[in-house]
């Protein structure tokens, strides 16, 4: 590891790819903590190549349908060779399905990769309020790293080994903050999105331990945890879209007055063929699907969940 803190190294080089919201608030997080940051974004004038050089953390915070193309260009760059990449995106690539950390994995085996993710608006964590993340790999060691590089009395990183899991509940909350969103804009009251938020849970959990996750990785921060911010907030642009669309919003007017990506919508189109390739039953996720591709309207969304075949609680 090319950082050892404590001893002959107490900062670290981080790149941030990524100029949004969230990119620009981790790059202030470890900008504070004394460490040398340097944010890229497509738009800005520092080459690819100039932020990576002498990186010991590559953090990618860009959205999913530029993950690809980034590490596609990154691949015809010489990374520094103890590098540690770290993928704070949440979302399914809709080719090939794959999540943003796999997809790193794939195209740079030989580097450490972590998955960052957690219950963090980056509208809250601008405003220095406090939050939690989880940092996770199968490489302990990454994973400590960028624990240390982040933490600080206002932002908590805990670390664990299950990435996948780690990083399917925050891709797949997103689809569940938009029907929240929904049962909101309807003014279904508390009791109505607090049972979708229980009944959702399950749900994701057949998803993630099927794709590889650990069950005991959605009870935490990365699942349950997130779910519940990004459910709750409108702070959230996904919880927005579903607030929008029981509106009457078109999603086109939606996402333009959201002015950044909800990855959520993206999410739901890939992860309801990813579920029937996989036979994974997804009630909530499909009548998600029905409603972003147009088929019904937002109370015949709620409706046709409410109106389910009677059965025990944990009968899914």
């Amino acid at each position: 590891m090319a950082i050892v803190f404590g001893r002959s190294k107490t900062s670290a080089t981080v790149t941030i790819l990524g100029g949004g919201a969230w990119g620009s608030a981790l790059a202030a997080l470890a900008a504070d903590r004394g460490h040398g940051v340097k944010l890229w974004s497509r738009r800005g004038e520092l080459s690819l190549e100039a932020a990576v050089r002498d990186a010991d953390i590559i953090l990618s915070a860009i959205s999913m349908k530029g993950v690809p193309e980034t590490v596609e260009r990154l691949q015809t760059i010489d990374l520094p060779p103890s590098a540690v990449l770290v993928s704070a995106t949440k979302g399914l690539d809709s080719a090939t399905r794959r999540t943003p950390s796999q997809i790193w994995q794939a195209a740079f085996p030989n580097h450490p990769i972590v998955v960052l993710s957690g219950p963090n608006l980056s509208a809250e964590i601008q405003q220095g309020l406090p939050a939690a993340t989880v940092a996770a790999s199968t490489d302990i060691a990454a994973a400590r790293l960028v624990q240390t590089v982040f933490s600080s009395d206002r932002f908590r990183v805990y670390t664990n080994t299950d990435p996948i899991g780690t990083e399917l509940g925050g891709t797949l909350k997103n689809v569940i903050a938009i029907a929240a969103g929904v049962c909101d804009g309807l003014q279904l009251g508390t009791n109505a999105r607090s049972g979708l938020i229980t009944r959702a849970l399950p749900e994701i959990m057949r998803i993630g331990t099927q794709l590889g996750g650990q069950k005991e990785t959605f009870f935490g921060l990365s699942g349950l945890g997130d779910l519940l911010a990004t459910c709750t907030s409108p702070l959230s642009r996904n919880y927005r879209v579903g607030y929008g669309l029981a509106q009457g919003k078109s999603l086109e007017q939606i996402l333009e007055e959201v002015q950044s990506t909800a990855e959520g919508v993206n999410t739901t189109n890939v992860l309801i063929d990813l579920a029937d390739r996989q036979g994974i039953p997804v009630p909530v996720s499909y009548q998600v699907y029905l409603l972003l591709n147009g088929k019904i309207s937002p109370r015949q969304a709620v409706e046709a969940l409410m109106e389910r075949d009677l059965k025990p609680e944990d009968g899914g």
